[in-house]
């Protein structure tokens, strides 16, 4: 049976970027309660936000940053930053100004020599539950694929994974999102699929998604929306990993609609789709029809 088109489309940039100014690698994009954009990225400026018609507002963590990864925004605003290559989560408030960073920049493994903090190797996302505890998924080719659970003061509580294709096991865990029971969705990149688990990782499921499996976003609906790397495919999925709807035009390329690789995807206050293309700079937009 053929998969149902969304009514979407894909719309040229809108970002009025500052005079000379341009993204790096965009490697992740998230919205704010009062529906502005914020873009990581590989360049100056590193997190910069516009407003909801993409008017440049500010842009801050130069410095800070090796290789920015992942990004999220929590329900009171805070800002989460992931940097892969210098194996830190930052938290930021709403202001930009620095609360929390876990992880030790220089050192990797799992505890400091000093065994009073843990430690990542290549921290891919950073994602706060719905009970306040923050949970970080790690492992980009070097790490070891697991997920770390932290209380919403940073304090550890406990890991789980390992790289492997068995159940409970990842090969580069990339992207993480929560439905309204408060159950994990994680894309197992490397092994095209996606696996739920409960809060304390208890396995339940999991999906097959052939081509590996990069951004997700929990829609208001309880669908999923997938940004599906390197094949450029954008899509929605039911709780249970079934495609009931993609957009049309998408796939590998350089011009509208195309991808070098659908990296992490954001739905707007306003239902406009965004997704981060790290290897094409830019990140795209759709509207509906």
């Amino acid at each position: 049976m053929a998969v149902p088109s969304l009514p979407y489309v894909a719309v040229p940039e809108s970002f009025k970027l500052p005079p000379g100014k341009n993204f790096g690698g965009t490697a992740g994009v998230a919205f704010n309660s009062r529906g502005n954009i914020f873009v990581i990225h590989r360049g100056p400026m590193p997190l910069m936000e516009f407003d909801p018609d993409g008017h440049f507002i500010r842009g801050f963590g130069d410095g800070m940053f090796d290789r920015p990864h992942g990004l999220r925004i929590d329900a009171q605003d805070n800002i989460w930053a992931t940097d892969v290559a210098a194996n830190l989560v930052y938290k930021f408030n709403p202001s930009g100004r620095i609360e929390m960073v876990l992880g030790v920049k220089g050192h990797t493994g799992e505890w400091h020599p000093f065994r009073h903090l843990r430690l990542f190797h290549e921290p891919n996302e950073a994602v706060v539950g719905p009970s306040g505890d923050i949970f970080v998924l790690q492992g980009h080719g070097k790490g070891d694929s697991r997920v770390l659970k932290f209380d919403k003061d940073g304090t550890f509580i406990k890991t789980w994974g390992g790289k492997g294709r068995g159940p409970g096991e990842f090969d580069l865990p990339h992207s993480l999102v929560f439905d309204a029971q408060g159950l994990l969705y994680i894309a197992d990149r490397n092994n095209a699929r996606i696996q739920v688990f409960d809060a304390d990782g208890t396995y339940i499921r999991e999906s097959q998604h052939p081509g590996p499996p990069c951004g997700l976003f929990m829609g208001t609906d309880q669908h999923i929306w997938l940004a599906h790397g390197h094949t450029g495919e954008i899509m929605k999925l039911d709780l249970h990993g079934k495609v009931v709807g993609i957009i049309e035009g998408g796939g590998v390329g350089k011009t509208l609609g195309k991808y070098g690789e659908a990296h992490y995807i954001a739905i707007s206050p306003r239902d406009e789709i965004f997704v981060a293309d790290t290897l094409n700079w830019r990140v795209q937009k759709y509207v509906r029809e």
